[in-house]
């Protein structure tokens, strides 16, 4: 991890335990030296939440709450280590759903007292830049790195590791919302993004027609999104075709969405001069975004991560190697710091 940051050529050793519970995923996770993960303990909430359409806040933290005793005794033994081995205990402590966060904050402070370690609360969105850090450490800064989930879709110029500056972020919808909600019209079920890349490929390979042809939003040179408007043209071409087959509409509505991404993404390498990009955030697990991505940049010659897909969902790693970096030069986070729901990067 130290190689990555300008002048900073030796990486303090560590043993972070992590906690997860920002949105409708327990994780934890123990990492050494805010790149070595050695557990990654992960319940989702899918199938619990799909019945409802959405993520039900309060059914999530009551998840959250029933799940997480037994993930950190998971998490340390499939580590092998016990809580004595620990530098410090973390949890995400924002953005996300309020009731949730706080699971994951009142048992991060209460072990980490329990125990003696310091606590470190950490920025979900931060999490989600040092997630390509356990693939690669040395990545090299500055970089450009595009966060895109059903909450947050923003593009992020990191000049050093802990010194970012958002550049671009969506106007409305996020690009994961926007799936969801167009899934949800189609009737194509919860969550949309996974339906709607598997209905994509499907049509793609059997060749059977062309994919619907959707407008981009906002493709001028300002570096952020909106999605709100992509998702109206469906609804809009649905009601003057409605013998449309939802594959069809499905393989249109990704290449839009995934072309607006990627457009938007690479102006910001150019105009920003880096010679790395990489993706982050649960859309990045999107097959077609990640072979554009990767595509767009080889063209240009700049290296890039796409991050394995267990690293783009939400995890307590990436949480772990965020911590790792925090702690050494922050300190750790006060006891009295609560949860921030609305936490800006």
């Amino acid at each position: 991890m130290g190689s990555a940051a300008r002048g900073n050529s030796v990486t303090p050793r560590s043993l972070v335990l992590a906690i997860e519970t920002s949105c409708d995923e327990t994780s934890v996770s123990v990492v050494a030296d805010g790149t070595r993960m050695l557990s990654n303990v992960v319940s989702s909430q899918v199938e619990i939440h799909a019945r409802f359409g959405g993520v039900v806040p309060e059914v999530a933290s009551r998840a959250h709450l029933e799940m997480l005793e037994a993930m950190l005794e998971q998490g340390l033994t499939d580590a092998g280590v016990s809580p004595q081995d620990l530098t410090a205990v973390a949890a995400t402590n924002g953005p996300g759903l309020i009731g949730a966060l706080l699971v994951g904050v009142t048992a991060a402070k209460t072990l980490a007292l329990a125990w003696g370690k310091p606590y470190v609360g950490v920025n979900h969105l931060e999490g989600h830049l040092f997630a390509s850090f356990l693939e690669r450490p040395n990545l090299q800064v500055p970089m450009i790195t595009m966060l895109v989930s059903g909450g947050h879709t923003s593009i992020v110029h990191i000049r050093d590791l802990g010194d970012y500056e958002v550049v671009g972020r969506t106007l409305d919808d996020a690009a994961g919302e926007a799936f969801d909600k167009v899934a949800r019209y189609l009737g194509l079920g919860y969550p949309g993004g996974p339906v709607i890349d598997r209905m994509a490929k499907k049509f793609l390979a059997e060749g059977s027609g062309a994919p619907v042809q959707f407008p981009r939003g906002m493709m001028d040179d300002s570096l952020d999104f909106s999605f709100s408007g992509m998702k109206t043209a469906v609804i809009n071409y649905v009601r003057k075709h409605p013998e449309t087959p939802n594959d069809a509409l499905a393989a249109g509505f990704q290449e839009a969405v995934v072309d607006v991404l990627v457009t938007k993404a690479m102006t910001a390498v150019d105009r920003y001069g880096v010679t790395t990009a990489c993706l982050g955030g649960g859309v990045a697990a999107n097959s077609l975004l990640r072979s554009e991505f990767a595509s767009a940049c080889a063209e240009r010659g700049i290296d890039s991560l796409v991050p394995a897909r267990e690293f783009c969902t939400d995890n307590a790693a990436m949480i772990a190697a965020a911590a790792h970096w925090r702690l050494f030069h922050d300190g750790p986070t006060s006891l009295s710091t609560g949860a921030t729901p609305a936490l800006r990067l």
